[in-house]
């Protein structure tokens, strides 16, 4: 395997997701030559996007996806790859109901969709969303769950689906490492104090006010590895500037870019396969590969 190219795989949901979150890991590993894939499930369709945004554009999914190709090309990225589903906006939204949606699509569809993908790219590590999609974003848990199930999926001889993304179906893989992305805990709690210090409700935080600061910080996952990002950091605020329509920018400034630099030097992630050894943190994915 260590005469094999190196090959990362993120699987997320929307256009932003691989610079606001992993954005860091995802350009560190591509400037130390691995091969970085992302699997976008959708095109960023739903939540409100600023006039000012949409000129020269037929559709806010126009506009991401134009937005992504930006932050791509910054991080590295060695290929983007859609599945096609519909963004299905936060809980409760009527976006919803769409029949495309993907938090209403079948986990089992999603994950083959996925499990082709690992097929063709043949990462060595994958990473994904923690069980709460980070901030309990539908589609972000929609998308860890699709992406467990395609793990073991990809290497099963038995799977076999019509229509595959080339004309000869690629051969049964199995990926070494699966890893889920998780925000520190620290950095929710000091937001839901500082947010009440400033007069305002840590239970309707964000773009939207529909992210429960409050619940999230009560979420506790192990920490397995941590990335070290600050080679980085530029790239991957640049990176996120990129998605100008979800407030890119603003992430360097205000009280926004304060809380989000309290943890930035470096990215943490749990590992779900293998097992981990218990209290080893891990600083590099790739330094046990076989």
């Amino acid at each position: 395997m260590m005469n094999e190219k190196q090959v990362l795989l993120a699987v997320l949901a929307h256009p932003d997701d691989e610079s606001f979150g992993m954005g860091g890991t995802l350009a560190y590993y591509a400037r130390q030559g691995v091969e970085v894939h992302l699997v976008c499930a959708t095109r960023g369709e739903a939540g409100e996007v600023d006039a000012e945004y949409l000129e020269g554009f037929e559709s806010v999914a126009e506009r991401r996806v134009d937005e992504l190709r930006c932050a791509a090309g910054l991080l590295g990225l060695a290929g983007v790859h859609y599945l096609d589903y519909r963004d299905s906006g936060m809980t409760g939204s009527p976006d919803n109901q769409h029949p495309q949606a993907l938090a209403a699509a079948p986990v089992d569809a999603v994950a083959e969709k996925i499990a082709l993908w690992i097929r063709q790219l043949r990462p060595q590590v994958v990473v994904t969303f923690d069980p709460i999609g980070g901030y309990r974003h539908p589609d972000h848990i929609a998308v860890h769950e699709a992406t467990v199930k395609a793990f073991d999926l990809a290497a099963n001889p038995a799977f076999e689906v019509a229509g595959s993304q080339s004309e000869k179906p690629p051969l049964p893989f199995q990926a070494q490492k699966l890893y889920y992305h998780t925000i520190p805990r620290g950095m929710f709690r000091w937001g839901v104090r500082l947010l009440r210090l400033f007069g305002k409700d840590p239970r309707r935080w964000g773009r939207n006010g529909d992210i429960d600061l409050v619940a999230l910080a009560a979420d506790e996952f192990p920490v397995h590895a941590r990335i070290d990002i600050r080679s980085v950091l530029e790239t991957k605020a640049q990176a996120s500037d990129c998605h100008a329509s979800q407030g890119g920018p603003m992430m360097r400034r205000g009280f926004l870019g304060w809380v989000m630099r309290l943890g930035s030097g470096h990215e943490n992630f749990m590992r779900a396969v293998p097992p981990p050894t218990p209290g080893k943190i891990e600083i590099d994915f790739f330094s046990d590969i076989k």
